[in-house]
């Protein structure tokens, strides 16, 4: 099945349920008015949203209405917790070398996770507005899962079945903030601006035999400009999966309903795939060449991330923004 959530006037939109073309969706106020109220209640509505899908595939839902993914919100517009990892730790070693930062070993065996800003995210084909060209502006495309409630001490074997929703992310960043904000000692925030998630939700089993092992064994497909820029395979050298990292951020606390976990930038040792972040392509230009050529994004350039299946059919639909001046 697949969620979205349109802008209807309030905070946290109105929940639809989405056809699996993404052509046309249905509203279910009659069910849940939002997805974090479906998410509060998941074992009792996820049931009734299945059959409004259903209903929907077969043609025989009232009231459907052609879906428009410019008209959508973040699946979950804003949500209680939104927690980011790193596992695709070929990529954290990457980036810290781009800023002559050494990597721990630990990093291999040890899940690197940070809090974000979780009171306002973007949705997929909303502009994304920064104050200065100077802060380096960077994409980042990710998977996020969205769980149920998860007791605090999950163990991995455990996490598997608190996974509920799989979206796409686009995890903007500031590059050239981020070595200030890191040195003092305290993590990410102003070099972190509002992440963007893709039109639609997916339980994992509309995913097929791509969704194994808690983690999406497709390519991620980045346009940069409307020019290819990387389609690395979201299932390759992830070195944490979903349920591992759920595992790791409930080791001393509750993960609530409508926790929304990131993967961190994927990335490949393949580097034939391109990339899904500016910092990493930077990176490996100074590796190979001596100097880093691609330049971080400008007013104006246009970012889309998008997965299709094996049939060439969008799953989550596009992630398609414009980087403007803010005000």
């Amino acid at each position: 099945m697949k969620l979205a959530t349109l802008k209807s006037g309030s905070r946290d939109g109105q929940l639809v349920v989405v056809s699996r073309d993404l052509s046309r969706a249905v509203a279910v106020p009659q069910i849940a008015a939002t997805l974090q109220a479906a998410l509060d209640d998941w074992s009792s509505v996820a049931p009734k949203l299945a059959d409004v899908a259903a209903a929907l595939e077969r043609g025989e839902a009232k009231d459907s209405f052609a879906f428009d993914p410019k008209r959508v919100m973040a699946p979950l517009p804003r949500a209680y917790h939104w927690v980011d990892g790193s596992a695709y730790v070929n990529h954290v070693e990457l980036v810290r070398k781009a800023r002559g930062a050494q990597m721990p070993e630990s990093f291999w065996t040890d899940p690197l996770v940070y809090q974000g800003g979780s009171d306002d995210f973007l949705g997929a084909r909303d502009d994304a507005p920064v104050p200065s060209e100077e802060y380096g502006i960077d994409l980042e495309g990710e998977i996020a899962v969205i769980t149920d409630d998860v007791p605090m001490g999950t163990k991995r074997d455990s996490a598997f079945d608190h996974i509920k929703l799989v979206m796409l992310v686009n995890d903007w960043s500031l590059r050239h903030l981020i070595p200030g904000e890191l040195a003092k000692g305290f993590g990410f925030y102003q070099s972190k601006p509002a992440t963007a998630f893709s039109p639609v939700a997916v339980t994992p089993d509309e995913l097929g035999a791509a969704w194994r092992d808690a983690k999406v064994h497709r390519p991620l497909v980045v346009h940069v400009n409307d020019q290819p820029f990387g389609q690395p395979n979201a299932g390759v050298d992830m070195t944490f999966d979903f349920a591992r990292l759920i595992e790791h951020v409930t080791l001393t606390r509750n993960a609530e309903a409508g926790t929304v976990l990131g993967s961190g930038t994927i990335s490949n040792y393949d580097r034939s795939l391109g990339s899904a972040c500016i910092a990493e392509r930077r990176t490996l230009e100074q590796i190979e060449q001596g100097k880093a050529a691609t330049p971080f994004l400008k007013f104006g350039d246009t970012v889309r991330i998008e997965m299709f299946d094996e049939q060439g059919r969008s799953i989550f639909g596009a992630i398609d923004q414009k980087v403007v001046r803010l005000g």
